[in-house]
């Protein structure tokens, strides 16, 4: 003779099940006498043109109109926006070395180091001297490019 198949699990869930089931109802059930002892019906919100919450419906003179084309969807291009840096700084070689072929300037306004590989010189520098860069993003910071011996 085999098993039944209602295990002792399955009799709780079903009992969980009814008893939210029952739950739910009792809640409808009161929800629909409060409406009928209080016949105002649904409470609105409104929300005015700067975005707060208002009992009263905002005035349609008020809005304002916008046009679709005046909207930019994009990040703008390269020209578009201000740099925020000048263009060229000034720095001093604080290390260099030939065989590895990478080295660091330290900027001389804000006194932070860059990394400088010797495929962004257009001279050739040492330690000590003093240049002028551009910096890029690298992978791991800003890099100094284009750099050049005062």
């Amino acid at each position: 003779m085999a098993k039944s198949q209602v295990t002792f699990n399955k009799i709780e869930k079903e009992k969980k099940r009814l008893k939210k089931r029952e739950e739910k109802q009792k809640k409808k059930e009161a929800r629909r006498a409060e409406a009928k002892e209080n016949p105002q019906g649904i409470q609105f919100a409104y929300v005015d043109f700067n975005g707060n919450l208002t009992d009263t419906p905002p005035d349609p003179a008020l809005r304002e109109k916008i046009e679709a084309e005046s909207i930019e969807l994009g990040i703008p291009k390269k020209e578009d926006r201000e740099e925020e840096e000048p263009a060229n700084k000034e720095g001093k070689v604080s290390f260099f070395d030939h065989s590895k072929g990478f080295g660091f300037i330290i900027d001389s306004i804000n006194q932070e180091k860059y990394f400088v590989h010797v495929s962004g010189l257009l001279d050739p520098i040492e330690e000590n001297d003093k240049v002028t860069y551009e910096l890029e993003r690298g992978q791991k910071g800003m890099n100094a490019v284009r750099v050049k011996k005062i």
